[in-house]
């Protein structure tokens, strides 16, 4: 497998990938063409050193996987960097394979390399085998999260 950032043209892809999950199904806009607010919001990321959009390929150079991994700088743990990782998402007919867990054991690396304190995420509560897996890397529920939607 090989870690590359993702390009613009790699955002067809990517949004394939987002919206073949039962929640991503209810929230996305995969069609070709695709929406341009998909390409604006690649543009916003791609051009802040602070977004990371990685794609996963395999040996024959398909995308197979993503995530995205936000360095988010604040003044609490005298100055830290919080790393945070969203958006992971495994091709379908490549689930199963280790992938995801290939995919944290980078992350997890990538973050101690640009001196963040931790690693944290968010997953729906709605999937319990996605906890599940977060918990088997050793990450912990430590927190309530809470979210507004407009």
């Amino acid at each position: 497998m090989k870690f590359k950032k993702a390009r613009a043209k790699d955002v067809p892809a990517i949004v394939e990938m987002i919206a073949d999950d039962p929640l991503g199904s209810k929230r996305e806009n995969y069609t070709i063409p695709l929406p341009k607010s998909y390409y604006d919001a690649f543009e916003q990321i791609d051009s802040d050193k602070n977004q990371e959009l990685t794609l996963v390929e395999n040996e024959a150079g398909q995308i197979i996987a993503v995530f995205q991994m936000t360095f988010i700088p604040y003044l609490t743990y005298q100055g830290g960097i919080r790393a945070q990782i969203e958006g992971v998402r495994v091709r379908k007919d490549h689930r199963g394979l280790g992938i995801g867990k290939t995919i944290f054991i980078w992350a997890i690396q990538r973050a101690k390399e640009r001196n963040a304190h931790l690693l944290q995420l968010t997953t729906d509560k709605k999937r319990p085998d996605a906890i599940s897996f977060y918990e088997s890397l050793g990450f912990k529920a430590t927190h309530q999260g809470m979210k507004m939607h407009f």
